[in-house]
């Protein structure tokens, strides 16, 4: 028998299977849906993120993504800014875009792989004079043995710790504030030390002293300031004894000077200016210049990206960064912006537009090279200070009759 030429075939549909299929793509469909909404109505901290994702992103700018749109229109072409043109090419673009990888900064091909390497992943706003990405102020952090004064290390060389700060002055200035504090100085890492002076120390991250530390510094930068007819108040609060009596680690310190400074604003209107020091763990060849046959330790600028008043912190920093070159050429290491999961990033400055962070030497200055820059860095603030007041009282003078 042959087989029928135009043979039929019959197809069952079963209306359960599409009913299924239906309900199933409706479900996915609606939990895509639901879960977008609840990511997207999260607080930020509570978000999830991709630091280096954020971090690439960032990393693009408006001109590069205005070539980008060049790729699919060549209309754009005719229009493309001069710094769209003149920009990174697609391949370095698309790499940063990728891989997270900058061709011009080998750190990042090591610095998400190597733990702790983030450390060093930084930027440079305005570099000082030597001032590069393998000599950028760090960071360490100590260990929790050296934070506790029971621990500290027995002292050396402190015979001329004490004296009479360099820049004491009889002479009263032409200027003042008429008795109103301005600037206000803290120290968020109260028990930074140096080397010099701590017996049988030589570890860097093991430069901590409840007694002889970075708080010493305000002493002289007091005396400075006054001395040009500014009011200044020292805040020798020693958080890292907060941190201990609440069983915090040193991650924790800026959370914790937080209430200390907002105290202090709120119990002196006066206060214009917010002064955190700290000392750098650089070693000395990194922190140390000669000017006029002295050694000074030289000072870097640390602004925080993650709050509202950076511009017109950087600006500050800015402002006294060029006056520092133009009177004590490369005594400023430059300026420092920091961001991201493994710092900071605010450093308290979003409570005040005039707030900066200053790193003064290293583990291994002495505090007569760390004085002559605390006088020097007085010198170039009063200098702005007494200016940014000229410049504000002219604008505020009513209009003379004519």
């Amino acid at each position: 028998m042959r087989p029928a030429k135009n043979p039929s075939y019959a197809v069952a549909v079963h209306f359960t299977t599409i009913l299924k299929g239906s309900l199933l793509f409706l479900f996915a469909l609606l939990s895509i849906f639901s879960l977008s909404g609840i990511l997207t109505s999260l607080n930020p901290q509570y978000r999830i993120s991709s630091n280096s994702v954020n971090q690439a992103a960032e990393n693009v700018s408006g001109a590069a993504l205005y070539k980008m749109f060049t790729f699919e229109n060549s209309a754009f072409l005719s229009a493309m800014p001069k710094e769209a043109s003149d920009g990174e090419s697609a391949g370095t673009m698309l790499m940063k875009l990728a891989a997270n990888v900058n061709l011009e900064d080998p750190r990042s091909f090591l610095g998400r792989e190597l733990p702790g390497f983030s450390i060093f992943d930084s930027d440079i706003l305005v570099a000082g004079e030597g001032t590069n990405y393998t000599n950028m102020p760090i960071e360490s952090i100590p260990p929790n043995k050296v934070l506790d004064p029971n621990n500290d290390a027995e002292l050396q060389n402190t015979d001329s710790i004490g004296s009479a700060p360099v820049g004491s002055n009889s002479s009263a200035p032409p200027l003042t504030t008429g008795g109103k504090n301005r600037v206000y100085v803290y120290f968020t890492h109260t028990n930074e030390s140096y080397l010099p002076y701590l017996k049988g120390v030589t570890d860097p991250d093991l430069a901590y002293h409840s007694k002889i530390n970075v708080t010493k510094l305000g002493d002289e930068l007091k005396v400075d300031l006054e001395n040009s007819g500014i009011g200044t108040t020292v805040d020798k609060t020693d958080i890292i004894a907060r941190l201990n009596k609440k069983e915090l680690t040193f991650a924790n310190a800026y959370q914790e000077a937080r209430p200390v400074v907002a105290s202090a604003m709120n119990s002196d209107k006066n206060l214009q200016y917010f002064i955190d020091i700290h000392r750098d763990s650089r070693r000395k060849k990194d922190t140390t210049i000669q000017i006029n046959g002295q050694d000074y330790a030289k000072i870097a600028f640390v602004i925080g990206e993650e709050n509202p008043n950076y511009e017109k912190n950087a600006k500050l920093a800015y402002d006294l960064h060029k006056l520092l070159e133009k009177k004590y050429k490369g005594l400023s290491r430059g300026i420092i912006p920091k961001k991201g999961a493994a710092t900071n990033g605010k450093f308290n400055q979003d409570l005040s537009p005039n707030s900066i962070l200053i790193e003064v030497g290293g583990v291994d200055n002495t505090f007569e090279e760390m004085d002559r820059t605390i006088k020097a860095f007085a010198n170039v603030f009063a200098e702005n200070y007494w200016q940014a007041e000229k410049v504000q009282n002219d604008q505020s003078d009513p209009p003379s009759k004519q």
